[in-house]
């Protein structure tokens, strides 16, 4: 766990680069869009500096948020996966983001890269399975590269398509594509692993499933997520 010491060398308080943080990363903004909602709230600070608050603490969020969950998602997430690939250009170049869901909407895992083969998608569920263990299915569309790789693993039994199995998976890009528009795109694949890490994990932490809950239970589940995220890097 990230100590409080993190914060030493920043005369800005924890509460405001928590605050610049979320607000960069959890909604569709831009980093000027983000300087002006904090300019409405009386902070002052340039559109610079939540790059540099971005940069330095994203991360070091997100680790902690996913050093909390991973140990609930390697209990709850091995019924089914929900795999995907989507195109993301990286200046100006198609790159490969890979992501897999839980059956709960949980985002498990995000990875970049630049080919969609067969080699590139055994990477991606080996590391999968690294990281939560082995699963009983894996829902995929039918791109070649996803049937090949569970062959290569001897679990081909465990690999389920069809026309609407994958619409999780596919659901689950929208609010990265938003961000994207936002972001007008990424210069460099090693920008795009990071942020795609980080918004999978913010987007796990404050992803309520309203739509199936009452208003009264999403009030406090809300209220415990923001309540937790106040509370990241503070010991």
């Amino acid at each position: 766990m990230t100590r409080p010491a993190s914060f030493k060398y920043f005369k800005t308080s924890p509460e405001i680069i928590r605050l610049a943080v979320v607000l960069y990363t959890r909604f569709p903004l831009s980093l000027r869009n983000a300087e002006d909602l904090l300019h409405e709230r009386g902070i002052d600070v340039s559109h610079e500096t939540v790059r540099c608050w971005w940069n330095r603490f994203g991360p070091v969020f997100a680790a902690e948020i996913r050093g909390k969950r991973v140990h609930q998602l390697r209990a709850f997430s091995k019924w089914k996966w929900h795999v995907d690939r989507v195109f993301v250009k990286v200046n100006g170049k198609r790159h490969n983001l890979w992501r897999a869901d839980g059956h709960e909407g949980e985002v498990l895992e995000a990875v970049v890269t630049k080919r969609r083969n067969k080699v590139a998608a055994l990477k991606f569920l080996r590391k999968l399975m690294n990281r939560y263990g082995r699963v009983e299915e894996v829902v995929t569309d039918r791109l070649a590269s996803y049937k090949a790789a569970p062959r290569e693993m001897g679990a081909l039994e465990k690999h389920q398509t069809g026309r609407w199995l994958n619409n999780r998976a596919e659901n689950s890009h929208l609010s990265f594509r938003r961000r994207e528009r936002a972001m007008q795109r990424f210069r460099r694949m090693r920008s795009l692993q990071k942020f795609a890490s980080v918004h999978s994990s913010v987007y796990n932490h404050f992803n309520q499933e309203r739509l199936l809950t009452r208003r009264d239970t999403f009030k406090l589940t809300r209220t415990a997520a923001l309540t937790e995220w106040r509370q990241l890097c503070s010991g």
